[in-house]
């Protein structure tokens, strides 16, 4: 688990919200695979056949403001996500993604979205806390993850989490 390997998939917008993320028409599915069918959908109708397993997201600033709906995070990992790549999160997103142990948020700097291209493929290793872009042989720092938000996502999620 410390080391990550996908492509990059770039949507250099800030403030995407969880509306965009699912659009509050599909909040009454449960099945969770259907639910990440429509990720995205209010940005890139195409999105989830563009994703696979293990893939990761790169935004720009407060990525998944808005609504404190736990389908976003839910909706981002069942098409494949495994990270998303912003300079800053939404508070309860950050949460909702860490504590359902759905997906990774990395913390960057705004200057590495542009010199990570799309479809890049990247390598994210969390013990040293690096970016390798693969395509371009470039290494970027992240910001290390909070020692309880690291334990959290070790455990696979809050419920899974033993103090």
């Amino acid at each position: 688990m410390n080391i990550l390997r996908g492509k990059v998939h770039k949507y250099n917008k800030d403030n995407i919200d969880t509306d965009v993320i699912i659009p509050g028409p599909y909040l009454k599915i449960h099945d969770h695979k259907e639910l990440g069918k429509h990720a995205m959908e209010g940005l890139d109708p195409n999105f989830s056949q563009k994703i696979s397993e293990g893939d990761f997201l790169l935004t720009g600033k407060n990525f998944g403001c808005g609504s404190s709906r736990e389908h976003a995070p839910i909706a981002l990992h069942q098409v494949g996500i495994r990270a998303i790549l912003s300079p800053s999160f939404a508070r309860i997103f950050y949460r909702n993604a860490v504590d359902g142990g759905y997906l990774l948020p990395i913390e960057i700097d705004s200057e590495v979205i542009e010199k990570i291209s799309d479809k890049d493929e990247l390598e994210i290793n969390l013990d040293n806390n690096t970016i390798i872009n693969s395509t371009s042989n470039e290494v970027f720092k992240i910001k290390p993850l909070p020692d309880i938000i690291s334990k959290i996502v070790k455990a696979g999620g809050l419920l899974y989490f033993k103090i």
